[in-house]
C-alpha cells in the first residue's frame, strides 16, 4: 500500500551549487548528504513538510543521472512513493501490466529499499517505490 509521496528526485549537474540555491534562495536546510556508489550519485536531502527533495549529482558518466542530464538537462528525475512493502507494490504493478525496471528492491539512499517502474509504462514519469530497510543485527 502506498502511504505518501516520499520524495522527488531532482537531477543536478553540481550538487554544491544546487544545495546553495535551496538553502540560500529558498531558506531550506539540507538535512542529509550521502554518496550511493551502486547508483553512482551523490545526494542531498531537504524536508519540505514531510516530503523530501532529493538532489542527485552523478559521480560517473555511466550513472543513470549523468545519462538523464545529458538527454534532458537538470530537473525532476523521479517521484518516489513510500510503501510498507516494495515487493508487494512491484508485484501489484507487474500484475497490472506495468513494466518494471527492477524486479527486486535494492538498497538506496537513506537506508531504504528501492525499486523503479519504467516511465514508458507510467505516462513518462520514472516512479520509485521505497521502504525503510530492515534493521541489521550486529553480533
Amino acid at each position: 500500500m502506498i502511504n505518501q509521496i516520499d520524495h522527488l528526485g531532482i537531477a543536478v549537474k553540481d550538487l554544491e551549487t544546487a544545495v546553495a540555491y535551496y538553502e540560500n534562495g529558498l531558506g531550506l536546510r539540507c538535512e542529509h548528504r550521502e554518496e550511493v556508489p551502486s547508483q553512482m550519485v551523490r545526494t542531498a536531502f531537504f524536508d519540505v513538510g514531510g516530503v523530501h527533495l532529493e538532489l542527485l549529482e552523478p559521480t560517473s558518466p555511466e550513472s543513470p543521472i549523468a545519462k538523464f542530464l545529458e538527454k534532458n538537462g537538470e530537473g525532476i528525475h523521479h517521484i518516489a512513493f513510500a510503501t510498507d512493502q516494495v515487493e508487494d507494490q512491484l508485484a501489484h504493478a507487474a500484475a497490472n501490466g506495468i513494466r518494471l525496471i527492477h524486479e527486486q528492491p535494492f538498497l538506496g539512499a537513506g537506508n531504504k529499499m528501492v525499486a523503479f517502474l519504467h516511465p514508458k509504462s507510467t505516462h513518462g514519469v520514472l516512479t520509485e517505490f521505497c521502504a525503510p530497510a530492515a534493521p541489521t543485527t550486529q553480533d
